[in-house]
């Protein structure tokens, strides 16, 4: 979709001669220049108000976006000015700004955006190292983020502090699309330049290596930023040259918990897994990041939350060598590589199902999983509490019941986990406390960015009646497909 700028009023000034400086009080476009908020080295950013056809004033908070032209700047700046452009009137949602207008580069260049009040996120780097809790919560929000926008075809490629803003409620905003890549649309930079693009603390490996094009590279960066926040330092310094840049090829960061030693092992672990040189060892989708950000008690842990050390010479060495003169393997679209990539949900009664109906949802889910590749399996059960009153926690023989619940539902599982082989973080495991079952599922699902949820219903009329209900309700209130399961006919 594309917008087009208003035509400007017919009382307004004539807009400003191309490269003459703005100025507050100018008209552009149908735009009133109000204040300079910023001025960068590539950009300035103006407040500015919408005029209405009889000259007064629009009430929404406006932002003008315009480059700075001064002659014998950087090509780039202007190719990714014009890739912004092209890129926001396609974009959509609450993670980014809502685009209004942009203005002809035969005239002046400028973009006309929603204004996200207060700051960036990179003034809290001053505050780094922070609690782990924050630095789960900051890269839950900014993953959530990264999947709305890698769901609409879009890879950011400059992911950073300074490029994530807040919402009054939380939510996290994307900024600065000029390094950006569609995948419907043409890529500007990478036809017409040749080096590495991004800023360098934050490139992914294959950005180095001229891909341009794989979702993943963004939680490489957001892994760079979980480190910085989490441990005060950056993962691979601030280099300056490609052959810095090159680096992350081979020499693996000192892991978080050698700087930070009360760091708790889980959020090592997904900081690594970001951080792995190549993709496919990386979380597959940006919902898979979140969903172990927010429910970190579900997080696999492997060899790389014990790591206290880097890698040693001779393994560095050997990494060197495969890198000398290596090319990244083209990923797959970003569309494909998230089709591949889904969450699926599976919500099981352990303690009131039949073993037939427990076997067959079993099965389901097993071939589910099995189609794609890249799944994550969120095995979920509920345990009922009351709304009012004290909560009987343990049973008569004094066991824990999340903990009973928990072995249960990890025992169901054990026949998926063995038949397909579900490693490196592919199978976690939630008990959700809640007295309202289909209301428990449906929050964790929409959260939780679920693609499938997969749960059962008895074939008895009187179960069916306790528990159809909450099929029912999961069915008539999710946002994601859901497969329902019934038990086996008698024969």
């Amino acid at each position: 979709m594309s917008t087009s700028a208003p035509t400007p009023l017919p009382s307004s000034p004539p807009p400003p001669p191309a490269h003459a400086p703005l100025e507050a009080g100018q008209v552009l476009d149908g735009f009133r220049l109000e204040a300079r908020l910023h001025q960068g080295g590539m950009a300035n950013l103006w407040r500015v108000t919408r005029l209405k056809p009889d000259g007064t004033a629009a009430a929404d908070d406006l932002l003008m976006k315009v480059p700075r032209i001064k002659g014998g700047e950087d090509p780039a700046t202007i190719v990714g000015f014009e890739v912004e452009q092209m890129l926001m009137p396609q974009l959509s949602g609450p993670h980014v700004p809502r685009f209004v207008a942009r203005g002809d580069w035969t005239r002046q260049a400028f973009i006309v955006m929603e204004r996200i009040p207060g700051d960036t996120l990179r003034p809290r780097l001053d505050d780094a190292p922070l609690p782990p809790e924050e630095v789960a919560d900051i890269g839950a929000r900014v993953a959530t983020a990264l999947a709305a926008l890698h769901r609409q075809h879009v890879v950011h490629l400059d992911i950073k502090p300074s490029n994530i803003m807040f919402r009054p409620d939380g939510t996290a905003v994307l900024v600065d699309f000029g390094l950006s890549r569609h995948e419907h649309l043409p890529d500007l930079l990478e036809e017409e330049f040749t080096l590495p693009m991004g800023t360098g603390p934050y490139m992914s490996p294959e950005q180095v290596q001229f891909v341009r094009n794989d979702p993943r590279s963004d939680l490489f960066a957001l892994g760079v930023m979980l480190y910085h926040l989490a441990t005060g330092e950056r993962p691979f310094g601030q280099p300056n040259s490609v052959r810095g840049l090159r680096r992350r090829l081979y020499v693996e960061p000192v892991p978080p918990r050698a700087i930070r030693s009360e760091l708790p092992p889980w959020l090592q672990e997904v900081i690594l897994r970001c951080l792995e040189v190549k993709p496919d060892r990386r979380y597959q989708s940006a919902a898979q990041l979140a969903l172990d950000l927010r429910e970190p008690a579900g997080v696999a842990l492997t060899a790389r939350a014990e790591k206290l050390q880097g890698s040693g010479a001779m393994r560095r060495l050997k990494r060197w060598f495969f890198a000398l003169g290596a090319e990244a393997p083209p990923p797959p679209p970003a569309g494909q590589q998230l089709a591949r990539s889904p969450i699926v949900m599976a919500a099981v009664d352990v303690d009131n199902a039949t073993p037939e109906l427990l076997a067959q949802l079993c099965e389901t889910v097993r071939r589910i999983v099995q189609t794609e590749s890249g799944a994550r399996l969120a095995c979920v059960s509920v345990m009922r509490v009351n709304r009012i009153g004290i909560d009987e926690l343990t049973d008569k023989q004094g066991q824990s019941v999340h903990v009973k619940q928990l072995i249960a539902l990890k025992h169901w599982a054990r026949p998926i986990s063995k038949a397909l082989d579900l490693e490196d973080g592919r199978l976690t495991f939630h008990v959700l406390e809640a007295p309202d079952a289909a209301g428990a599922i449906i929050d964790f699902a929409h959260r939780n960015g679920v693609d499938h949820i997969v749960m059962g219903a008895r074939g008895s009329s009187a179960l069916r009646r306790y528990l159809g209900s909450v099929s029912g309700q999961v069915v008539a209130e999710s946002d994601c497909t859901v497969t329902v399961v019934r038990e086996p006919a008698a024969s």
